[in-house]
């Protein structure tokens, strides 16, 4: 990561770090605390803040961030070739338990992202609402730490790292 961009991120005005940290996780309280809490030395102690401020989510912060989450990204051929199955399937998600389906896909190959989407949907649709909530917890907290990764180290802003067409919602 250049180190530019981490003293970029310690010096920006709060609003332009919170805006930046938004994009990486919708919840204002999780970018209000990273922010507050700057300058941080390295990548790993800020990595650390924003996972500790994620873990720290009540209930209306996670409900609020989930609600704002966009589909999980999979390349454009696969949403046309299974825009059914995918689109049946975020339904049946969001009928149960109110909010998006959210999943880090980080590190996954693009031919394998529809079979991995599709196979924790429907692993996930057994939970219960509360388990599900700490496994979307957990989902979102992974998303945010892989997005500000990418933006620090110079890959565009967080929202690129996971932004999919708004299919299905």
């Amino acid at each position: 990561m250049p180190a530019q961009n981490l003293e970029h991120f310690n010096t920006a005005p709060p609003e332009e770090a919170r805006h930046t940290l938004l994009t990486c996780l919708r919840s204002p309280r999780w970018a209000h605390r990273i922010t507050t809490h700057r300058p941080y030395p390295d990548l790993p102690a800020l990595l650390a803040a924003a996972d500790e401020a994620a873990y720290d989510l009540g209930p209306r912060d996670l409900a609020e961030a989930l609600e704002r989450e966009p589909l999980p990204a999979l390349p454009a051929a696969t949403y046309a070739a299974a825009s059914t199955a995918l689109n049946a399937a975020y339904a049946a998600y969001e009928a149960k338990f109110g909010h998006a389906f959210v999943i880090c896909l980080d590190g996954v190959p693009a031919d394998e992202t529809l079979d991995r989407v599709l196979a924790a949907i429907r692993s996930r649709l057994t939970n219960d609402p509360d388990d599900e909530r700490i496994v979307a917890a957990e989902e979102l907290r992974r998303l945010a730490r892989e997005r500000l990764v990418r933006y620090l180290r110079g890959a565009g802003n967080c929202a690129t790292s996971h932004n999919a067409p708004a299919l299905g919602r």
